[in-house]
């Protein structure tokens, strides 16, 4: 006989909707607003599980060698997509908190001391798994100060592992358009410029081709970029305090300028929700820090951190893909770029 599943026993509704305990009703001083307040952060956490468990799932097929052409590759800018949508929920979520005024959150707001959304272990986990490294975040000091030792604990493990954008960083590596030499055979330079035969730039042609290219149409005030090209690029630079070697950096400017090619498309559209994670999360820190300083002004936070100039910190410092996102400052107009060689057009699936 087939198993009979309802709706509220499947979704669990009986713990769900009696996990809102209001402290104000608690010291019986009802604050109406303190049920949004719980209702949202909860929405929040159930989200930040989401996001995780995406995460997770990502992670798990980027491990092995993924193959371009397949499903596989798919499945994971699909996941990605989604969490980029997930976070755009995220941010809108703040609208239906600003419903509340300052006056009506002063109504719980001490009750709640010293709890505080810095100690929300599971968002520190979706940052940490994306890549945000513990030497790169702002407000150190507090970073697992209010934990509990089992949310330390898990953190740390999760701190120990290979993060998702050092898995893209050997997927990068692995893409074969300038390590294979017989790409290239053909290939035609449109610059001569002798004195960077020798540069090191993955040892292809092409790349000593892009340099010069690049080179001409910088403006005087931006002549210092070369130098930046060079320190990204360049295999003398290494890799030291970086996430993205520079084959890896040379192979994602490579996807990036020619997006077109059929094989290219969905590695471009992997790093543009990337980049699209990226600018959510800083979104919502963003609104978050304003909303913030729209509630308590200059007053600290209820976990005594400060406030609106630690979430103020946090927005300037926690880009985790900001070396995909720099990557745009090397692209040339597509009039400009070096034509292909005939192999490599075929590999990239223009030519049969």
């Amino acid at each position: 006989m087939t198993k009979q599943v309802h709706y509220s026993d499947y979704l669990q509704l009986d713990k769900i909707l009696n996990a809102q305990a209001l402290e104000s009703d608690l010291l019986q001083q009802h604050a109406h607003d303190e049920m949004l307040f719980i209702v949202i952060h909860q929405a929040y956490e159930l989200w930040f599980k989401q996001l995780l468990f995406e995460i997770d799932s990502i992670a798990g097929i980027m491990q092995n060698p993924v193959n371009d052409n397949s499903p596989e590759l798919q499945t994971v800018v699909h996941r990605l997509n989604r969490m980029v949508t997930i976070l755009k929920v995220l941010v809108h979520q703040i609208d239906i908190m600003e419903t509340m005024t300052p006056m009506d959150f002063l109504d719980f707001r001490d009750m709640l001391r010293p709890a505080s959304g810095f100690q929300s272990w599971q968002f520190k986990l979706v940052e940490a798994k994306l890549g945000l490294k513990y030497q790169h975040r702002h407000g150190q000091e507090y970073y697992v100060s209010q934990l509990r030792q089992e949310q330390i604990d898990v953190i740390r493990k999760v701190e120990s592992e290979k993060s998702f954008i050092e898995l893209l960083n050997a997927w990068l590596e692995r893409m074969p358009f300038f390590e294979e030499t017989d790409n290239w055979i053909n290939f035609r330079a449109t610059t001569t410029t002798p004195a960077l035969a020798e540069w090191d730039g993955g040892h292809s042609p092409f790349w000593t081709d892009y340099r010069n290219i690049y080179s001409t149409g910088l403006a005087e005030a931006e002549q210092n970029n070369l130098q930046f090209f060079d320190s990204v690029f360049s295999d003398a630079a290494g890799t030291e305090g970086r996430h993205l070697s520079p084959r890896a950096s040379r192979a994602a400017l490579f996807i990036m300028l020619y997006r077109g090619y059929p094989i290219l498309q969905l590695p471009f559209q992997l790093l543009n929700s990337l980049l699209e994670i990226d600018e959510q999360l800083s979104t919502w820190r963003y609104r978050h820090m304003n909303m913030v300083h729209r509630m308590i002004g200059t007053r600290i936070g209820t976990g005594g951190s400060t406030g609106r100039d630690y979430l103020k910190g946090a927005l300037d410092k926690h880009y985790i893909f900001v070396e995909i996102a720099r990557l745009t400052s090397f692209l040339i107009e597509r009039r400009k770029l070096p034509v292909l060689s005939p192999e490599m057009e075929k590999r990239l699936g223009f030519v049969s």
